[in-house]
C-alpha cells in the first residue's frame, strides 16, 4: 500500500490551503472532484459533527444517507484519528459561532 503522506497529496493540501474563500474553494473542489464525491465528503464531515454531538448511527444514517460501516470508520477518524476532525470541528465552532448541531448561529 502506498503511503498517503508523500509529495502529490502535500501539493493538493497546499493548493487547498492558497484558496481565499468559499466561491474559490466551490470551483475547485467541483474541477477536482465529481458531484458525488462532494457529496460524500459533506456527508462524511457532517457525520463527523453528529458524532461529535453524540447522535446515534441511526439518525446520522438517515440524515447521510451513509452506511454504519462508513459512519463507524468516521467515529473511529474523530476519536482515535490524528484529531483533525476535532481540530476543525473546534475551530468552526469557535469562528463561525456554530452550534453543537454544526448549525450557523449569529
Amino acid at each position: 500500500m502506498t503511503n498517503w503522506d508523500n509529495s502529490k497529496t502535500e501539493n493538493l493540501i497546499r493548493a487547498i490551503l492558497a484558496l481565499n474563500n468559499i466561491g474559490e474553494a466551490k470551483k475547485f473542489f467541483r474541477d477536482l472532484m465529481t458531484e458525488e464525491e462532494i457529496i460524500e465528503f459533506g456527508n462524511r464531515f457532517r457525520a463527523a459533527q453528529m458524532l461529535n454531538n453524540k447522535i446515534s448511527y441511526i439518525k446520522i444514517a438517515q440524515e447521510t444517507g451513509l452506511s454504519s460501516t462508513t459512519i463507524a470508520r468516521v467515529s473511529k477518524w474523530l476519536n482515535n484519528g490524528m484529531n483533525g476532525y476535532k481540530l476543525i470541528l473546534r475551530r468552526l465552532q469557535a469562528h463561525h459561532h456554530l452550534s453543537p448541531s454544526g448549525k450557523e448561529v449569529p
